[in-house]
Formats: C-alpha cells, structure tokens, sequence
C-alpha cells in the first residue's frame, strides 16, 4: 500500500508539472487569439483584416502545439497515434519560433514508441536554445536504434540541475517546471531501456545521446 501512495505521489507530481509547462506553452497563442477577437468587437472595419489573420495564425499555432504536447505526453506506445506523423508535428511546433528542427529520415522510420522519445528529446533540446539555434535529431552511430540530439546556438546549455534530471540522478521533490521536461525524457527513455547522456561539444553547441541502460 506504501508503495502505490508514493508511487501516486510521484505520478502526481509529474502530472502537475507537466500541465503547468502545457499552459504556460499555450497562454500565448491564446491570448493572442483573445486580442484578436477583442479586435473584432471594437467594429472598426480597418482593423477586421488584421484582426481575422491574428486570430487564424495563433489558432493555427495553438494548434500545431496541442497536437504535438498530445503525442509527446500522450502517446502509450501501442497502436497508431492519431493525426499528422511525428516529425509534421515537431516542424508544426517550431514554425514561427527562432528555432529550426531537422528530423533526420532514419528517425521518421523508427517505431512511434521510439519517436515519441524523439519529440521530448526536441523539448529538452528546445530549452537549451534561450536564444534561438538548431535542433538536429538524428539516430545514433551505433546503428541500434538509439538517438542523437544535436542543440547549437548561442549560450546553448543546459543547466546542471537539468542535466541530473535527464539522467534522473534529481530527487523529486527538487523537480521545478524548468527541469520537468527532462525528467520526464529521462523517464520515457528508461521505459524503452535507454540512458540519456548530455554534454558539450563546444562553446554553443550541445549533444544529447542516448545508451543502453545498464
């Protein structure tokens, strides 16, 4: 019985994070689809085209960010995941943000389960990259299926307190929203028998790979 309430605690725990970063990822979008329709009220005919294209583009954004949260965090890893293939949905999540993903094409052709690993890979390369660079997830030189992130831009890092919990050495109850994400690649890794690994290759350039678990 312990065991399960500490086990609830933490999937809990896990739960709550991961819905505050979901809204804190959408309450942009959606304020501007507000704006836009606070626009539209106001009946001022100069400003309709402008407020209809504000609202369809952050619709449409609020959008590509919701289905890809949905396969990120959703997926169980049976079956097919609904809706556009895993890699449409990463370029939906980076459109119009100061970061560019390249989804290698060995990727796409790995198992969902597999590619849903991928996507939170993307997220936690995604927070190395304050200011904008390059993601580029490719599979692993060891041809066993495995991946491999590489983050560049300027001041690309990764705090240390995200890197224990991509390696899940960070305790829980330390677990905060800028190092959920991680923790949670950490633990979708381990379910497919893989460790994650971050280091640095140089100044603005960051490498995520994974291992296989001991």
């Amino acid at each position: 019985m312990r065991h399960f309430a500490m086990a609830s605690i933490v999937d809990l725990r896990i739960a709550e994070l991961l819905a505050a970063r979901l809204c804190h990822e959408l309450v942009g979008p959606v304020t501007a689809v507000e704006n836009g329709v606070e626009l539209l009220l106001d009946q001022d005919p100069g400003l309709d085209r402008e407020a209809l294209t504000l609202v369809a583009e952050s619709a449409a954004r609020a959008g590509s960010r919701l289905q890809f949260y949905r396969f990120a965090y959703g997926f169980g890893g049976e079956g097919e995941a609904a809706g556009p293939p895993p890699f449409e949905l990463a370029a939906g999540y980076f459109t119009a943000s100061r970061i560019t993903c390249d989804y290698h094409e060995r990727v796409r052709r790995m198992p969902l389960a597999r590619q849903r690993l991928a996507c939170n890979l993307l997220l936690t390369g995604a927070q190395a990259l304050a200011r904008g660079g390059t993601l580029l997830l490719g599979e692993d030189d060891a041809g066993n299926c495995g991946l491999r992130l590489d983050a560049a831009g300027e001041a690309a890092q990764l705090a240390p307190e995200q890197r224990a919990a991509l390696a899940l050495e960070a305790p829980l109850g330390a677990l905060a929203a800028r190092t959920v994400q991680a923790y949670f690649t950490g633990l979708v890794a381990r379910t497919q028998g893989l460790n994650l690994v971050a280091s640095t290759l140089g100044a603005g350039r960051l490498r995520i790979s994974s291992m296989p678990a001991a």
